[in-house]
Formats: structure tokens, C-alpha cells, sequence
């Protein structure tokens, strides 16, 4: 079965890979909008580099397959809502085209009349790729909050629980809701290949119903902590919004866009997931326990924020060579272990901290939160290793060479871009802090903040090297 797997470096997507790559009857074909970001070659697997605006790519990435997934979209982009509607369209088209058999979508659950601006596309997305039935099938799952470690549900959801003993709640915790755990979701994705049916069909899935309080007392309890919450009437959903951004790792935009979504009930509406489907559903605090364990353990396979930013569109190499602004350190190595020194500067970041002045790291992540980036709170998916797409507290893995190069790009809010580079060539250690201003004020930005990085940068290297 020849399968096309869009969205393969998102979060359900890059798990989704995992249990395709597992069964011999598939032959795999992944769209990505830069190869780069695949890490490791994948044997037998063939990659186009594309996306859903670049037909020529998108006619390349659907020939000859009979299955495809669709999970792509512009949530992060300003006009969100058109960009998805025209990536949906682009999609069925060439689908059309190429003659594929079945399109298999994930959407989210709810009732247009009552859904919220982010669900409406979703289920807009889900209307344009199943407006063709006597052409082609699609199968259309609807999930709630999904659970699972490094889901931007299950993060906000652990965060606000384990930082807050008492909890002034939105009325929207009452709302009602039937959360189901990612592998849950991965298998339904999975059996929806071999699902012997020719029609277009709905799937809502999801364990048992209960409201976000719910959620988190129950959280709470998995964790083994006691939490009181105190619901309110008066916190509108932009305090809410900003509540949530500052006490868990989702930006204000993500933060604004669940809010508005949790005044809506999400619950399931069709029973086609027993009718079609020999899956039970793990309970709540099931799924809980999984996620809580693998992020215990390292073993966090994908992130809410690995496909998030535009840092694929953009071309580094070129960009930090014309770069108006530098800090370079240079230290002779000659005569360490470069494994070692490259092992080090690969734990920058989370709870590893930032070789000093963390202090200095998390003012400036708190003032990224204030105007609505990231922060530093976003951490990393894993303490010891990284992969290109990683989020290293509010930086993007965009490059890695074992032994040889780190390179990270800014997605924190500030007047310009920004990368930060470690490279070891010819027995020295290189660490580059590489800047391109917007105009004047990213000029003054860069002078301004001139006394910090003589303190940060010279520190840094020198912990990195620092013997342990």
C-alpha cells in the first residue's frame, strides 16, 4: 500500500511514523517543507520537500498513492483560516488528480454552531477534503483534548497543576469534554488504512466524558498532589489567555486560541468508533500515567511545538552570513575530548539551564511572555539529546553535525532575527551569536544589550568547556 504521510515532524504525525514504519505492507512517502529537519535517512522511505501551496511538489508527493494523511496546518499564521481552506482545496485537487483512493484527516470535535474560530477551521478543513465522495473516500476522526507527553493539552493541563495548589478557574472548567490519549489516537490513524469501507466517514473518539476540572483534579491525584479550584465568573477569556501563557509553555496565540475553544463542549456525536473499530480507549488517569513516565523517562517522541514557526522557510546558512551583528568566542580545545565538549553544548537549555547568568535567561523569557512569545518555561523534549525541530526553551534546533555543529535559531519576540551557533573545527570550539535588525531599533537593541552578552556569551563558553 503506497501511503503519503503529510505533517510527519508535528506531533501526531511524527508518531504516526513510528507505527506506519512498523508495518512491511506500507510503502512510505512523507512531505516535508525541508528535508533537513529528517534527522536520520529512513530506509525505504521516499521524502519530497513541499507543502500544500507548491503544486508541482504536492503533484510529486500524491502520485501513485493510494492512502493519504492530511495534517497540516497554518495555525500559527495571522490568516490562518483562509491559508487552511486553500491548502485543503490544493490538496483535494491534486488527491483528485493523482487518484488517490483515501484521504484519512484529523479534526477536532464540536458543533460548528457553537465551535470556536480555531475548531471552525478544522471542521472547514474536514468539509473541503470530504466534498468529493463519488471520487474519493475520506475518513474524518474528531478528537478532543488529546493526551499524551509534549500535547499542548496534556502540558498546559500538567503545568498549571503541578505550579498551582489553589486555582482561581474561568467558568469554562465546567465545560464537558471527552479527552483521549495519543496512542489511542494513533492507533484509530492506524487501522483507518485497512478500514473496509467505501464511504465517506465521521469518527468521533474519545474516553470518558468529563468537564476540565474534571481533567485537572484527576491530574492532580495521578501526580499525587492535592489541588483546590475556584471557579469565577469574571475571568474573561483574555486573562485567561494570559494565565495560561504565563504559567504553562504555550504562547499567547496558542493560549487564545484553546481558551475560545474551552467554551464549547467537545463531546462525542456518532458512535462509528465501536461500529468500525475494535479499540477501547484508555481511561483518563490511564493516559495520565503514560505520559507522566515517558517524560520521567526521556522518552517524549514528539512535541506540541516541534512543527511550530516558519524556521523552514528561511534559508540559515545564507541568513547568518549576512548577519550585521556578531559575538564570537573562541576557545582552543586541542586537548579535550570534543565527544565531551560537543556532549556538553548539546544540553544547553530546560532544566539544564544555560551555563550561567540563568537568571539573566529567564528575565528575558519573561519579558518573550509579556509581549507573547515563548519564553523559557517551553523547556526541552529531552534533557541529554536534540534533533533538528527541536524547542530549546524559546530557541529552534535548525542544524546538527554529531561532533561538529549546533545550530539554533530565535523564536523569541525581538526586533530582528537571531541565531546562536557552537561549531568545533580544527581543535577549537566556535560559539557564534549571530544578529540581523529591522531597521533602526533592532540597531539600538543590539547595542543596548551589549554589557549582557560580554557577561553571558564569555561565561558560556567557558562552562561549556569547563571540566565537570
Amino acid at each position: 500500500m503506497n501511503v503519503l504521510l503529510t505533517g510527519a515532524n508535528g506531533y501526531i504525525g511524527r508518531r504516526l511514523k513510528h507505527r506506519l514504519l512498523e508495518d512491511d505492507n506500507v510503502k512510505l512517502k512523507i512531505l516535508v517543507r525541508n528535508k533537513s529537519s529528517l534527522l536520520n535517512k529512513l530506509d525505504n522511505v521516499e521524502v519530497v520537500e513541499g507543502s500544500s501551496f507548491d503544486l508541482d511538489s504536492l503533484r510529486k508527493a500524491l502520485s501513485g498513492v493510494d492512502v493519504a494523511y492530511y495534517f497540516i496546518h497554518s495555525l500559527t499564521s495571522q490568516n490562518y483560516q483562509e491559508l487552511d481552506k486553500q491548502s485543503a482545496k490544493n490538496f483535494l485537487d491534486i488527491a483528485l488528480e493523482c487518484g488517490v483512493k483515501k484521504i484519512i484527516y484529523l479534526g477536532g470535535l464540536g458543533e460548528k454552531e457553537s465551535a470556536s474560530t480555531h475548531l471552525i477551521s478544522r471542521i472547514e478543513t474536514g468539509e473541503i477534503l470530504s466534498s468529493a465522495p463519488d471520487k474519493i473516500q475520506t475518513l474524518w476522526f474528531r478528537a478532543g483534548v488529546i493526551i499524551g507527553s509534549g500535547s499542548a493539552s496534556f502540558e498546559i493541563i500538567r503545568n498549571i497543576t503541578q505550579k498551582l495548589p489553589i486555582m482561581i478557574t474561568p467558568k469554562w472548567v465546567s465545560t464537558l469534554a471527552q479527552p483521549i490519549g495519543v496512542d489511542d489516537v494513533i492507533e484509530y490513524l492506524y487501522q483507518g488504512l485497512y478500514l473496509d469501507n467505501k464511504e465517506n466517514l465521521i469518527v468521533d473518539i474519545g474516553s470518558e466524558q468529563m468537564s476540565y476540572k474534571d481533567m485537572m483534579e484527576n491530574t492532580a491525584r495521578v501526580m499525587g498532589l492535592e489541588r483546590k479550584l475556584i471557579p469565577v465568573p469574571f475571568l474573561s477569556p483574555k486573562i485567561s489567555s494570559y494565565w495560561l501563557t504565563f504559567f504553562t509553555p504555550v504562547p499567547f496565540n496558542v493560549a487564545s486560541s484553546l481558551v475560545e475553544g474551552l467554551k464549547s463542549k467537545v463531546v462525542i456525536q456518532n458512535d462509528n468508533a465501536m461500529r468500525f473499530f475494535d479499540i477501547k480507549p484508555k481511561s483518563f488517569k490511564d493516559s495520565v500515567a503514560q505520559a507522566l513516565k515517558e517524560i520521567e523517562t526521556n522518552q517524549v517522541i514528539s512535541r506540541w511545538s516541534d512543527s511550530f514557526g516558519d524556521v523552514w522557510e528561511k534559508d540559515h546558512t545564507k541568513d547568518i552570513a549576512n548577519a550585521v551583528f556578531t559575538d564570537r568566542q573562541i576557545r582552543d580545545i586541542s586537548n579535550m575530548d570534543k565527544e565531551k565538549v560537543f556532549e556538553a553544548f548539546m544540553c544547553i537549555g530546560g532544566q539544564n539551564g544555560w551555563f550561567g547568568y540563568d537568571w539573566l535567561w529567564s528575565l528575558r523569557g519573561f519579558i518573550d511572555k509579556l509581549l507573547g512569545g515563548y519564553g523559557t518555561n517551553r523547556g526541552r523534549r529531552d534533557q541529554c539529546m536534540v534533533r533538528i525541530g527541536d524547542s530549546l526553551d524559546f530557541w529552534k534546533v535548525v542544524d546538527v553535525k554529531e561532533n561538529e555543529r549546533l545550530l539554533l535559531y530565535a523564536q523569541m519576540k525581538l526586533p530582528g532575527r537571531a541565531w546562536l551557533e557552537f561549531i568545533i573545527k580544527d581543535g577549537k570550539l566556535i560559539q557564534t551569536a549571530y544578529f540581523y535588525p529591522n531597521g533602526l531599533w533592532g540597531r539600538i537593541y543590539w547595542y543596548l544589550l551589549i554589557p549582557a552578552h560580554w557577561l553571558i556569551f564569555r561565561n558560556m563558553i567557558d562552562n561549556i568547556i569547563k571540566p565537570k
